[in-house]
């Protein structure tokens, strides 16, 4: 199988599936966690507890389809498109099921892969997820506009890139909750340099936004989580997907757990890594993996069909 080095501390190895290069790093030996990265992204982003989890773990980091190191096709960057990728990634790796992680974009990636293929989903943890209310950053919004091609052109070119950068890291410095993640932003500002990525990236939030907000949610399937662990984990000054989004999992997901972190923002892996290790390791340790049955299965979804219809999701305040 080639590999290569990225400028992660992890060596990235590169499969090819369906004609497409797909990226991954793959560390420690136990049950699997599929860690899945969120918009603009790519492994990197679980760098700071890759090792932590790794101690008891095999952590499986793939670059989604469009981010990394993964290719940028022209392809399907829809949900149902990355669960399947997911699928066919675990399979060319021999990997029958996982606990599947998944922080923002990645969350709704998490859930579809998880609701595609409960037969090979032991547990779903969300890390400040999408799908689970509305509301999401303008910045999100904008990439929706018929102009966002042609803008971010102009705004990567070299010499503006480096000053909206600069801008970034500056606001960062203040110290402030409300510019928290912008070392994130102005690193995901970067990759926009890339004509391939921001096509992707347009696809991808296409899938899944419009210039209202968010278009999916899993309100409508929430209570096939009771066939399956579930845990949420937000950051309390989260600026890209409102923290008050957790709170809509007690109405969809009652026997989820729900866990918002102070001083922590849309990246609470990266504010809190230690803490979020063993928040992850406690959630592992403490539940039983879902076991799938077709019959269990079957009988959800009829019960689905004759309940009441789903929550609205709404801006509910956490407690």
């Amino acid at each position: 199988m080639p590999r290569t080095q990225h400028a992660s501390r992890h060596e990235v190895q590169l499969v090819t599936v369906h004609g497409h290069r797909r990226a991954y790093v793959k560390v420690g030996s136990g049950p699997v966690l599929l860690l899945l990265h969120g918009l603009g992204c790519d492994h990197t982003t679980w760098e700071p507890v890759i090792d932590r989890l790794a101690e008891r773990y095999t952590v499986l980091a793939p670059d989604l389809l469009g981010h990394g190191q993964s290719a940028k096709p022209r392809a399907d960057y829809s949900l149902g498109g990355y669960a399947n990728g997911m699928r066919d990634l675990l399979t060319v790796l021999g990997i029958d099921k996982v606990t599947v992680v998944g922080h923002s974009f990645g969350g709704g990636v998490a859930m579809q892969f998880s609701y595609q293929f409960p037969e090979r989903t032991e547990r779903l943890l969300l890390v400040s997820s999408g799908g689970l209310g509305p509301e999401v950053s303008p910045v999100i919004r904008a990439i929706t506009t018929p102009g966002y091609h042609h803008a971010m052109g102009v705004l990567t070119m070299p010499g503006v890139r480096h000053v909206g950068k600069a801008g970034l890291h500056l606001l960062k410095a203040t110290g402030s909750r409300h510019t928290r993640d912008l070392a994130e932003v102005a690193a995901i500002y970067e990759t926009f340099k890339d004509p391939h990525a921001r096509h992707a990236i347009r696809h991808v939030v296409r899938a899944v936004v419009d210039w209202r907000g968010q278009i999916v949610t899993m309100a409508d399937r929430a209570y096939l989580t009771d066939a399956m662990p579930m845990a949420v984990i937000w950051g309390r000054d989260d600026q890209v997907i409102p923290v008050r989004h957790a709170a809509n999992v007690a109405a969809l997901a009652p026997k989820s757990r729900v866990e918002v972190l102070d001083e922590a923002g849309h990246f609470p892996h990266k504010d809190h890594p230690e803490r979020f290790a063993r928040s992850v390791d406690e959630f592992v340790r403490s539940t039983r993996p879902a076991t799938y049955s077709r019959a269990k299965w079957r009988a959800l979804l009829r019960g689905g069909l004759d309940a009441a219809p789903p929550p609205t999701l709404t801006s509910v305040e956490t407690a």
